[in-house]
Order: C-alpha cells, then structure tokens, then sequence
C-alpha cells in the first residue's frame, strides 16, 4: 500500500501541470454532475411534496354532456353524478375503490360575531379534504364522522378568519359564530398558505342547498394500482358502472369528466426519471474530458517507467501484476481529484438550498448519500476505464527490450 502511494506521488510530481490541469477537468465534471443532480433532486422533492402528489391515487368524476346516441337518448344530455353513485362505486369495484367522496359550496354567507365578520363561501366536505387540500390544523380538529352523520353546523376555517372574528385564533375553537341565521361551533383551525376556505360538514351543506342528491363531482379513491395501465382499467370500470346507471354509452368520454391523477402522476414521475437520466448523461459527458486526460497522464507515466517495468517482469512479476498497479494508479488519481469536486459541489448545493428555502420550484435541492455512494461508483468506474489502455500497454512491455530502454 506504502508503494502504491509513493508511486502515485512520483507520477504526480513528475507530470505536475498536466496532472493539475487534468484533475480540475475530472472535478469540474463531478462538480456540474452533484449540483446538476442536486437541482434535479429539488425539483423532484418540490413535486413529491405537493398535496396533488401525495393524493395522487384518487379519481375525479365531473358532470357532462354525452356526445352519443344511447339506447333511445338523443345526444347532448346532462348527466351529473348523484349520492347514489357513491355507495354504487364502492359497491360494484371493491378490488380498486377505497373511497367515495364529494364536495359541494354555498353560497357566499356572512359569517359574524360580536367582534366582526367574513363573507365567504363555505366548503361542504368530508373528513378526507384535510389529507386532499394538505390543511396542516393548529388548533381543534377537522370535520369528522359524527358531523357528516348528523349533519351537524360545525365549521373549520383559516387562521387569519380566525383572528378577525375573534382576535386570537388560538381561542376560537369551541366558540359560535352566526351565518345564515345559524349558530355554528367552531371546531378547528388549520393553516395554509393560500387556501383561506371556511369548512362545514357535506351533509349540513347539502341540506341547506335543499338536499338535492346530484353532486357536481366524485373524489374516487383507488387501491391495489401500481402501473398506468392499472389506472386506466380503473378508471375504465368505473365508467362503465356510472354509464350504466345513468344510460349512456361506456365509450363516451364526454358523458362524465374524468380526471385520472394517478396516471397523471406517474406520467409526470416517469418525465422527472428521465431529466434525472439525462442529468447523469450530461455529468459523465462533461467528465468525460477529465478522463481522457487521466488517460493521456497514465499513458506518459508508463512511457517514463518502462524501464521498471521492465525490471519487474524480469524479476517474476505478471502482467496481471502490472496492470492492477497501473488500474489502481488511475482510479487514485481520479478519485482525489473527483472528491475535490464532490466536497465542492455538495457545498454549492447547500448554500443553493439557503438560498432557495420555501420556494415552491425548489425544496432541498442536495444530494442524498446515495447519490454521493453512486458517484463514488462513477468515479472508480472512470478511474478503470482511463487506466485500462495505458494498462494494457504495460503488460505488453518485453522485458528485455524494457532493459534496453533508456
């Protein structure tokens, strides 16, 4: 090991410029490749964090207009989905529905107290639009069963509504506001950082809409889907459960809206794989230039000792000796030279990160530990690949001939 890294420090020394300048080639290649992964990596945190991404498994059924003739019915009829078709949904797709939602509004409602009001318009929710909307509470809870069972007049609003009827947020859970000649109960508060809606049980909601059982939308929740082609099945049946019920044909798209998130989704994750993919290319393509030089270092260094060599053979060493020392050589070069690269990157990226906190574009854009193992493979990989000719040159040294070189 001692021989290794005085002969290392020998070929150092003896090509001093060449060495410098073919080791800022390999760190800067390494450097591009870190801190374009590490802005890869934020924009791909940015959009795993988002509340759409962590609610991706779920469907979104709207009202339409059919584009077909069905069964007797002329074209051009509007079909909206009612409350029926929540229970039917989950009744006839237990394999992928999990869940069966919706969500209504009121009209705008003055909403006061003693100390002030808000005119607003509240959401008619179930328990899930917490988990939906990525509503972080702060004090009291959210709409639950027992308010959606017996159509209870409680209410969940933001922070800043908060404090404007009572001065401080903290102290509105458990107090009544009055809106639309009702006392409500204020059960929670949530903060966000830019929905501002006042939250009130589905069910109250729709009673004072008249109770109509249409609903302009399903939120769908699917289970047991893991592929695009899982989705679209999905998606599929439950088209034709809803075309059945409300007659109209299965194969028009525009009888009933559907938004499929979760194949949106992983369209989306397979187009981030890919810049993730082009960013590596482009990193080893820059470090590309390091390694050639590496390779043009190694090819000096085995000119200069063909004498050694020479000797070595002589003396009984192998060429499988000669061509690991000359490998080993190469990838020790490159690997200093890439960690010097790596240190500077990393830190680049986390002044970036300083830089960048609570954008929306960019979250944590550094590199993980693997990704810092995973370089560390490139660099040995590139170290081996530029020692490999100048190695194989080396094994092919005779050596009488090597003696005779001067």
């Amino acid at each position: 090991m001692f021989d290794l890294f005085r002969e290392i420090s020998q070929t150092l020394k003896n090509n001093k410029l060449r060495t410098f300048l073919t080791g800022i080639a390999v760190a800067w290649g390494i450097f591009m490749l870190i801190v374009l992964l590490g802005m890869a990596r934020g924009v791909v945190n940015s959009f795993e964090n988002t509340g759409w991404a962590k609610t991706s498994k779920r469907i979104n059924v709207y009202q339409g207009v059919t584009s077909q003739a069905y069964k007797g019915y002329s074209e051009g009829r509007n079909i909206r989905p009612d409350l029926e078709d929540m229970d039917l949904l989950e009744e006839k797709n237990k394999d992928h529905v999990a869940d069966v939602t919706s969500y209504t509004s009121l009209g705008t409602v003055v909403f006061s107290t003693p100390k002030d009001y808000i005119s607003i318009q509240p959401q008619g929710v179930y328990p899930n639009e917490q988990k939906l909307a990525n509503l972080k509470l702060t004090a009291g809870r959210f709409i639950n069963d027992a308010d959606i069972e017996y159509k209870r007049k409680t209410v969940v609003m933001e922070e800043k509504n908060a404090k404007a009827l009572f001065g401080d947020a903290g102290e509105a859970v458990g107090k009544r506001i009055d809106g639309i000649g009702l006392s409500w109960l204020v059960v929670g508060v949530y903060a966000h950082d830019w929905r501002n809606d006042v939250y009130v049980p589905f069910t109250t909601a729709k009673l004072l809409n008249g109770n109509d059982k249409t609903v302009s939308n399903l939120n769908v929740e699917i289970k047991n889907v893991t592929t695009i082609d899982d989705g679209e099945i999905t998606e599929q049946k439950i088209r034709e459960s809803l075309a059945r019920k409300h007659d109209f044909s299965p194969e028009d798209k525009s009888g009933l809206y559907f938004s499929n998130r979760f194949t949106d989704y992983l369209k989306n994750k397979t187009a981030f794989d890919i810049l993730n993919m082009s960013v590596w290319i482009i990193g080893i393509f820059t470090l590309l230039s390091g390694i050639v030089g590496v390779s043009n270092i190694m090819f000096v260094s085995v000119r200069e000792r063909t004498h050694e060599i020479g000797v070595r053979r002589a003396i009984g060493a192998k060429p499988r000796n000669i061509l690991i020392q000359v490998i080993t050589e190469s990838i020790a070069i490159t690997t200093l030279f890439g960690y010097i690269g790596v240190v500077l990157g990393m830190i680049v990226t986390q002044i970036i990160a300083y830089g960048v906190r609570g954008s929306d574009f960019l979250d944590n854009p550094t590199v993980s530990l693997r990704i810092a193992l995973e370089v560390t493979v490139v660099l040995i990989i590139a170290g081996s690949f530029a020692g490999f000719f100048p190695a194989m040159k080396a094994t092919k040294v005779k050596p009488v001939e090597a003696l005779r070189d001067e």
